[in-house]
């Protein structure tokens, strides 16, 4: 199974990725040995996961989702990943941003 999702970062950003292993990477970005930017924005939890078949569909999955506005991906996560339930009231909190709601880097 291969893996697309979103880490809500501790400063409120988003993080996107995909993986083979979604136990294993979420445990990689939490102790600090994920991606060069998870690393200084510790600490992480997973706000969205979408399953998938292939790599190639998690790839282009992931760029399609680099693509979604802040306000877009947070409404996602909002929704949850098609055939799951609606995300967590915790992952769904207001996160931090500008005046106009952008990602912050």
């Amino acid at each position: 199974m291969n893996w697309v999702y979103i880490l809500r970062c501790g400063d409120g950003s988003l993080y996107t990725g995909w993986t083979n292993d979604l136990p294993r990477r979420l445990a990689a970005h939490q102790s600090g040995k994920g991606g060069k930017y998870t690393r200084s924005h510790l600490p992480v939890a997973l706000a969205y996961r979408e399953a998938l078949a292939t790599p190639e569909e998690a790839r282009k999955r992931e760029w399609a989702l680099k693509q979604l506005s802040r306000r877009e991906k947070l409404a996602l996560i909002a929704a949850g990943a098609p055939g799951e339930q609606g995300a967590a009231p915790e992952e769904t909190a207001p996160a931090a941003g500008d005046a106009a709601g952008r990602e912050m880097p």
